[in-house]
C-alpha cells in the first residue's frame, strides 16, 4: 500500500519539482572504482519500498530520482544544497558524495520507511543523520538509545560494552549530549555487570570517573568497586604506578571515590602487595574505625564527610554485601537507609541515638517513632556474613522498614543470634524464603557432644526478649501465620534445642531445606517431630547430630509428604518423606544403626546428593538403594566394598562428585552379595570409566595406578582430585595428571603418596586454574626446586610434613611465586626461626588463614609480627608433637636422608 504522503508527492511532483541525485562513495578506490564503474543504477524514490537493497548498494554509482520539496523539507543539508545561493540548487542533478549505505538508509527515511536501530547500526545512522540535518532520524535513534538502555539487571548488558563505549566516544567528539548522559546513567546503573565485561579496562577514564561520581552508581559492596578500580589501574597503569598511590599518574584520583572505611579488612590488607600505599591507608583506617566509629560518624557530621560512611544504595540495588567487614554496626545500616537532606543538628541527635542502639542501650521504639527510615523495594539481597559488631536483633527489626521485599538474607557467625529472632523476621519480612545463620561447626564435631535428654512438652520461654512466641504464635490463635521461608540454615548453633525445632516446625511448614549441621543440643526425637511437621523438606543436611532410628523411621513412614506425582504413585514407597528427598547428609551421625540404615536407603530413591561420611553404612545398605539420580555421593571412612559402590556406581551414571577415602573395604571383594559382579579391584575403576562427566574425586583404598588409566576418559572435566591412605599412584601417573585433568583447581595429596620435584613442578607449572595444593604427609624427596615456579592463581596452600628443609630463603621464594595467599599451613619445618614471621605477614598480608605445627624456632621471639597480618581470623601455633607421633609417621613425613 503507498502512503498518504508519496500519493501527495506525486499528485503534485511536476518536472521541476524532481531532482536526480546522483550517489557516489568517496572513500572507494581508484581501482574498486573502475572494477564497479559497469554497476550504476538508477531508480525512483516513488518505488522505495521496493527497492533490491543488496543488489543497489552493490553498484558504484546510484542515480535516484526524488522529490525535491521532500528533500528539502526533512533535511537541513538538502535544503541548503536545493534551496539556497549554490550553483547548485537550480540544476537538475546533483552529486551526493557519501557513505552509500548510510544515504540510501537517510532516503529510506526521508520517504516514511521505519529503520532498524541496532547497536551497530546506530553510530553509521547518526552519523548520517548529522551530516545530512535528519532530525526527525536523531529523535529516532534517541528513542531507541534511550529504550534499550532503560533495563537493569543480568539482561540488561545486551549491549556490548565495546559498543557502547565507542558510541560514547562518538557522542563526546560530536557533542551529543543525550548520548553522553545516557552512557553514564546506564553504566552506573549496571556496574555490577559492566565490571564482569571482558572490556572494562577498555572503559575511557573520563567515562569511568564519570560514572563513579554518577548519583545512580549501584554496586553490591564497595570492595566490589573498589577491585573493579584496582583492576582497571593495574591494566592502564604501569606497574611501578601501581606500587604508589601518589606516583603523580592523575588516574589514581579515582580512588578517592571509593569509601574505604566500608572495605572487608581482609580484601584490603591482600592489596598491599600491589598497591602498599593504598591498602596500608584502607587497613589503618578500618582499624580505627573498629574501636573509634561512634567518634567518627560524630565527626562526619561537622566535616560534611558523612557519606563516606553510608552503604551505597539506590532504588536499582538488589543486593547489598557486607560480608567480612568487622568494623560494620547497626548504625552504618540504618545510616544508608536515613533521608539525606537531614540537618545536622538532627543528624548527631540520631547518630547519638544509633551508638546507644549499639551499645544495647536504646529501645527499638528508636525505628517506629524517632527514624524516618527510606525504602528500598529492589533489595532482595542482603549478606552480612561475619560482622561481629552487628547486633542481629536489633537488625531484623530494621530489615522489614528497610528491605520490605527481602527474599535472602545471609547473617552467618552472629554472634548474638537468639531463635525469637528468626520468628520476628520470618513474621515481618512476609517475602523472605531463605535465612542463613551458619557459624563454626568444627569446635562442635571435635567436642563429640552427646545429649542425653531433650524436653519438648513445654512451649513457655523465659528468655527475656520482649518477643513470647509462645503466647503470640500459639495462644492467641488456632492457626498462626506461616511464614515464607524455605531455606533454613542453622549450621552450628549450640543453642538451638527441641524447644526451637518444634517452634520452627510450627512456623515453617513449607521448609524444603533445612541445615542443622553440628546443632549439638537437639536429639533424635526432637529431629524427628521437626520432620513430622514438615513434609515438604526435600533437602536434609544433619551432620554430626543426633539424628537416628526415630528420625528414620519418620522419614520412612507412610502419607508423611502430599507432594507425590502422578509417576509416583505406583511406587510402594512413593508416600514416605525419604522417597522425595533431594538431598540428605549425614556424616559423623553415629547414632543410626546398621538396621535403620539399611532401612533409610531402602526408602530412599530420588536423591541428589547422599552423604554418609563416618556412619554405619554397610553394604546391605548401598544394595539396598534403588536410586538412579545421584550427582553427589560421600562414603568415606565406611565399611562399604568395591563391589557395593560399583553397584552404584552402574545405576547413577551422573555423579559429578563420588568421595570415598578411608574404606579399607575397598581393596576387597565385598560381603555375601554377589549380583553377578566381578569381584576383582578393577570393578569400581570399570563403573566410574562410564560416567561421561566426573567433576571431583576423592579416593584411597582401591585406587591405584591402572585405576588411573581406566578412568583417563571420565576425568578430562575434572576439578578436584584427593588422593588419601591406601590410593597407589605412581611418579609417571601423577606427572600426566595436568594433562588428563587440565581443569584441575584442587589438588590434594595425603598419607603416603610418593611425590617428586618432577611431580609437584607438573603440578604447579601445568595446571592454570590451580587454586589449592595440599602435600600431608607424603613419601618422596622433595627440595625447594619444586616451589621455584609462578603459581598466582594459587590460594590454599598446605605442606605438612614433607618440607623439612624449608628455610628462610625458601620461603622468601615462596612468597613470590605464590602471592595470592590466603591461607597458608606449614608443618615440620625444623630450620624457620623467627625471622619467619616477618616473611610471612610482609609476603602475605592477606592470609586469613595461618597454620604452623613444630616449625623451628618461629615463636621464639614472641608473635609480634603476625599482627602485621590484620586480616587473620584462624592462627594456629603449635610446638613439637610427642616423640611417639614422630616415630609413628616419620616415614611420610621426612625422606631418608632427613629422617630423625
Amino acid at each position: 500500500m503507498m502512503m498518504a504522503s508519496e500519493m501527495a508527492d506525486m499528485a503534485c511532483a511536476s518536472d521541476e519539482d524532481l531532482v536526480l541525485l546522483v550517489l557516489s562513495d568517496p572513500s572507494t578506490s581508484q581501482e574498486e572504482e573502475e572494477e564497479l564503474m559497469q554497476l550504476e543504477t538508477s531508480i525512483s524514490a516513488s518505488d522505495i519500498r521496493n527497492w533490491n537493497l543488496p543488489l543497489i548498494l552493490s553498484s558504484s554509482i546510484i542515480k535516484v530520482e526524488a522529490n525535491r520539496s521532500r528533500l528539502m523539507k526533512q533535511s537541513s543539508y538538502f535544503r541548503g544544497l536545493l534551496g539556497g545561493s549554490f550553483s547548485e540548487s537550480s540544476l537538475r542533478h546533483v552529486v551526493v558524495q557519501s557513505n552509500l549505505e548510510i544515504i540510501v538508509r537517510i532516503l529510506q527515511f526521508i520517504y516514511g520507511l521505519s529503520i532498524n536501530v541496532t547497536h551497530d547500526s546506530l553510530l553509521p545512522l547518526l552519523e548520517g543523520a548529522l551530516f545530512f540535518g535528519v532530525e526527525g532520524l536523531l529523535l529516532e535513534c534517541e528513542s531507541w538509545f534511550h529504550k534499550s538502555t532503560s533495563s537493569t539487571g543480568i539482561d540488561a548488558l545486551e549491549m556490548p560494552l565495546d559498543a557502547l563505549v565507542e558510541i560514547w566516544n562518538f557522542g563526546s567528539d560530536h557533542g551529543i549530549g543525550f548520548i553522553q548522559e545516557t552512557c553514564k546513567d546506564y553504566l552506573a546503573r549496571n556496574f555490577t555487570w559492566t565490571m564482569l565485561s571482558s572490556s572494562f579496562a577498555k572503559i575511557p577514564y573520563d567515562l569511568l570517573q564519570s560514572i563513579i561520581e554518577h548519583s545512580y552508581l549501584t554496586v553490591e559492596s564497595e570492595m566490589q568497586l573498589c577491585d573493579a578500580l584496582l583492576n582497571w589501574l593495574s591494566i592502564n597503569s604501569s606497574f611501578s604506578d601501581c606500587l604508589s598511590v601518589d606516583c603523580g599518574n592523575h588516574y589514581f584520583h579515582i580512588l578517592k571515590k571509593v569509601r574505604i572505611c566500608l572495605l572487608p579488612l581482609w580484601f584490603a590488607a591482600a592489596k598491599k602487595r600491589c598497591f602498599f600505599e593504598y591498602a596500608d591507608k584502607c587497613v589503618t583506617a578500618i582499624l580505627y574505625l573498629m574501636e573509634n566509629y561512634h567518634t567518627s560518624l560524630l565527626s562526619a557530621v561537622p566535616n560534611g564527610v558523612l557519606d563516606n560512611y553510608r552503604v551505597r544504595l539506590t532504588k536499582y540495588s538488589k543486593k547489598v554485601a557486607l560480608s567480612g567487614c568487622p568494623q560494620i554496626t547497626v548504625a552504618f545500616l540504618i545510616l544508608a537507609t536515613l533521608p539525606l537532606e537531614n540537618d545536622a543538628v538532627l543528624m548527631m541527635r540520631i547518630i547519638n541515638s544509633l551508638i546507644e542502639l549499639d551499645n544495647g542501650r536504646e529501645d527499638c521504639q528508636l525505628f517506629k517513632k524517632s527514624l524516618h527510615i527510606l525504602s528500598f523495594e529492589s533489595v532482595h539481597e542482603l549478606d552480612i556474613s561475619k560482622c561481629p559488631k552487628v547486633q542481629f536483633g536489633a537488625a531484623v527489626k530494621w530489615l522489614h522498614l528497610a528491605f520490605p521485599s527481602l527474599r535472602i538474607l545471609k547473617a552467618s557467625h552472629s554472634v548474638d543470634f537468639e531463635i525469637d529472632h528468626l520468628f520476628y523476621l520470618s513474621r515481618n519480612c512476609c517475602h523472605i524464603h531463605e535465612v542463613d545463620l551458619t557459624v563454626d561447626v568444627s569446635p562442635v564435631i571435635i567436642m563429640k557432644v552427646s545429649i542425653l535428654s531433650a524436653s519438648t512438652d513445654e512451649y513457655g520461654r523465659s528468655k527475656n526478649t520482649g518477643y513470647k512466641l509462645s503466647k503470640e504464635y500459639f495462644a492467641t490463635t488456632e492457626n498462626p501465620i506461616l511464614s515464607s521461608v524455605t531455606k533454613l540454615s542453622l549450621e552450628g548453633r549450640n543453642n538451638i534445642n527441641d524447644l526451637d525445632l518444634l517452634s520452627i516446625s510450627s512456623l515453617f511448614g513449607s521448609l524444603c531445606y533445612l541445615n542443622i549441621k553440628g546443632c549439638a543440643l537437639v536429639t533424635d526425637i526432637g529431629i524427628s517431630k521437626l520432620l513430622c511437621k514438615c513434609p515438604n523438606i526435600k533437602s536434609l543436611i544433619l551432620s554430626y547430630t543426633s539424628f537416628g532410628r526415630n528420625s528414620v523411621l519418620a522419614l520412612c513412614s507412610d502419607n508423611m509428604t502430599s507432594a507425590v506425582s502422578s509417576g509416583d504413585c505406583d511406587h510402594r514407597k512413593s508416600g514416605t518423606m525419604a522417597y522425595h528427598l533431594h538431598q540428605l547428609q549425614i556424616n559423623g551421625c553415629k547414632d543410626v544403626d546398621q538396621g535403620s540404615m539399611i532401612k533409610l536407603m531402602s526408602h530412599a530413591y530420588m536423591l541428589k546428593v547422599l552423604c554418609m561420611n563416618e556412619t554405619s553404612l554397610v553394604d546391605d545398605a548401598l544394595f539396598g538403594f534403588q536410586g538412579c539420580s545421584l550427582e553427589e555421593l560421600d562414603v568415606s571412612e565406611t565399611k562399604v566394598s568395591m563391589q557395593a559402590l560399583a553397584f552404584i556406581m552402574r545405576r547413577n551414571s551422573n555423579v559429578k562428585c563420588l568421595k570415598a577415602t578411608g574404606c579399607q573395604n575397598l581393596h576387597q571383594h565385598g560381603s555375601s552379595w554377589t549380583h553377578g559382579a566381578a569381584k576383582s579391584h578393577h570393578v569400581l575403576s570399570a563403573e566410574l570409566g562410564r560416567i561421561p562427566a566426573l567433576e571431583e574425586v576423592a579416593l584411597g583404598w582401591g585406587f591405584s595406578t591402572t585405576s588411573l588409566d581406566k578412568l583417563e576418559t571420565a576425568i578430562g572435566k575434572l576439578r578436584a582430585i584427593s588422593l588419601g591412605l591406601g590410593a597407589s599412584l605412581d611418579h609417571d601417573s601423577l606427572s600426566v595428571l595436568p594433562r588428563i585433568c587440565p581443569l584441575l583447581e584442587r589438588v590434594i595429596l595425603t598419607f603416603q603418596q610418593v611425590v617428586s620435584d618432577g611431580t609437584v613442578r607438573s603440578l604447579l607449572g601445568s595446571l592454570k586454574y590451580l587454586q589449592e595444593l595440599q602435600l600431608v604427609c607424603c613419601l618422596g624427596e622433595l627440595t625447594s626446586y619444586s616451589f621455584e615456579i609462578g603459581m598466582p592463581m594459587l590460594r590454599i596452600l598446605r605442606l605438612e610434613w614433607v618440607t623439612p628443609w624449608m628455610t628462610n630463603r625458601d620461603l622468601v621464594i615462596l612468597t613470590q611465586n605464590c602471592s595470592n595467599l590466603v591461607e597458608l599451613s606449614l608443618s615440620g619445618c625444623k630450620l624457620l626461626d623467627s625471622d619467619s614471621q616477618e616473611i610471612i605477614s610482609s609476603g602475605w598480608p592477606g592470609l586469613t588463614v595461618i597454620h604452623l605445627e613444630d616449625c623451628g624456632k618461629v615463636t621464639a621471639n614472641g608473635v609480634s609480627s603476625f599482627f602485621n597480618c590484620k586480616a587473620v581470623e584462624d592462627l594456629l601455633l603449635k610446638a613439637q608433637r610427642s616423640r611417639h607421633w614422630e616415630e609413628l609417621y616419620s616415614p611420610c613425613c621426612f625422606t631418608a636422608s632427613t629422617a630423625p
